[in-house]
């Protein structure tokens, strides 16, 4: 599984960005997919999640402004990010729960977008 995020880029506060993040699957599912961000000299934040029903969680910090969805048949999902703030500002990675399941049994992994960045100026 190879995982492309794109749809970063530089806005002011209160604009908004649509980040993708589209997988390429030869074999197996994609369960999960999580979007985190990481800002300079921060730990890593779990942002948003979407499982392959489209059910959906959210950090407190972006309920209400930050959508994420998913589009199965096109193995790509998406971040919609309204009403964007300066403490937006970080690289935002997708990161996907994959399993396949094989005779001899389930195999599972994660796999991990290369970033994207994000920067909203005040």
């Amino acid at each position: 599984v190879q995982l492309q995020a794109s749809g970063g880029g530089l806005v002011h506060a209160g604009e908004s960005l649509r980040l993708s993040c589209a997988a390429s699957v030869s074999a197996g599912k994609i369960n999960v997919v999580e979007w985190y961000r990481q800002a300079p000299g921060k730990q890593r934040e779990l942002v948003a999640t979407v499982n392959s029903g489209g059910r959906t969680t959210y950090a407190d910090s972006v309920k209400g402004r930050f959508t994420t969805a998913r589009d199965n048949a096109r193995n790509t999902a998406y971040l919609q990010m309204n009403s964007l703030k300066p403490e937006d500002t970080a690289v935002y990675y997708c990161a996907a729960d994959w399993s396949d399941i094989r005779p001899d049994g389930t195999e599972v992994a994660r796999f991990w977008g290369q970033g994207t960045q994000v920067t909203v100026s005040s």
